[in-house]
Formats: C-alpha cells, structure tokens, sequence
C-alpha cells in the first residue's frame, strides 16, 4: 500500500471561498517570483504547488479578494 506525499502545512494557504481565479483572475501565480502557485482548473481556484516559499509576500499583498494568505514561520518574523 502507497501513500501519497500530503503536507501537513504549506506556506501559502489559498481561501477557495474568496479567490476568483475561477473568474479569470492569475494574480498571485503571475507575481510570484519562484513560480510556486498555480491555477487547478477543475476547481478553478489557486493552490501550492511547490513548497519552495521565500516569504517575499507579494502574492498576499496584491490578491485583488484578500483569498491568499503567507504563514511565516516564528523565526523568521
């Protein structure tokens, strides 16, 4: 029996209820530096895809709906 690798956290948590990429929108994928996030057309919302995060933040500050939210970790505050 196989499992499939799940993180149990991810850096960058996506709020399905207030992103609109379903609607066309790609902004936190297109500012995103290392190319981390991405679009899951069937649910038609963002998502991690890589967790690769450098906390650069821009993707939280220019989400137009406030949907993505960046976890920095205690240590780097």
């Amino acid at each position: 029996m196989t499992t499939a690798y799940i993180p149990a956290s991810v850096p960058v948590r996506v709020n399905d209820d207030l992103c609109i990429a379903h609607k066309g929108c790609t902004v936190c994928v297109d500012v995103c530096p290392l190319d981390v996030l991405a679009i899951d057309m069937v649910k038609g919302k963002a998502y991690m895809k890589y967790d690769e995060c450098w906390y650069c933040m821009p993707c939280e500050k220019d989400c137009p709906t406030g949907a993505v939210t960046v976890d920095i970790p205690y240590l780097l505050r």
